[in-house]
């Protein structure tokens, strides 16, 4: 309960003082290329229900079916912008109204696409779905610039397979395993540090 009232004022808070930023990161989008401001694609939540997340579109319009859910920093889909977008992680930002949704939380689990949970164990499914996916969480910290490790890759989905993903499923089980609301703090402190200066 304390942890979804902290959700709920801070993701509104941010979202009225991001406002500004938000208007302008719109516009920019909207310019630059042809589409929707927002992707909305499906992710898998708690306990398994899937629901749309928010997004500030970063690639070519219906991107989806030109690759693969993994994305390269060099991947040819992303945008001018969504390359600046990517690099300081703002195409993160329109989350917030997932989590004053009750969709998501601050801090959790990154929600993955159906393909990806499919694959996972029923231990793992049992464990990381157990709680609400969040917008930033200890894999998060480890791999901030996921694209930068996919970059340059011939097949981006096996390197994302085979580089990222034990490792990342590894510590979301050790984020639900031991979370506690002076770790969400601290690893909500990190992420804003991280974003920031990298």
């Amino acid at each position: 309960m304390a942890k979804r009232f902290f959700d709920l004022i801070f993701s509104a808070l941010g979202l009225i003082i991001a406002s500004p930023l938000l208007v302008i990161l719109s516009l920019a989008i909207k310019i630059s290329s042809p589409g929707p401001v927002f992707f909305r694609g499906e992710r898998i939540g708690k306990n398994g229900n899937p629901f749309k997340i928010y997004k500030f579109r970063s690639m070519v319009e219906n991107a989806e079916e030109l690759g693969g859910p993994s994305t390269a920093s060099d991947d040819p889909r992303l945008t001018k912008i969504g390359l600046f977008l990517k690099k300081f992680q703002l195409d993160e930002l329109p989350q917030l109204i997932n989590v004053i949704r009750g969709q998501m939380s601050f801090v959790g689990p990154r929600p993955e696409v159906k393909m990806y949970v499919d694959m996972m164990t029923e231990e793992e499914r049992n464990t990381i779905l157990s709680v609400s996916p969040g917008m930033t969480d200890l894999a998060s910290l480890w791999n901030f610039h996921e694209g930068e490790i996919l970059k340059g890759s011939a097949d981006p989905e096996k390197t994302y397979l085979e580089k990222i993903r034990p490792e990342k499923i590894r510590l979301q089980i050790k984020y639900v395993k031991e979370r506690s609301f002076l770790l969400d703090i601290k690893i909500i402190l990190k992420t804003i540090l991280k974003a920031f200066y990298g």
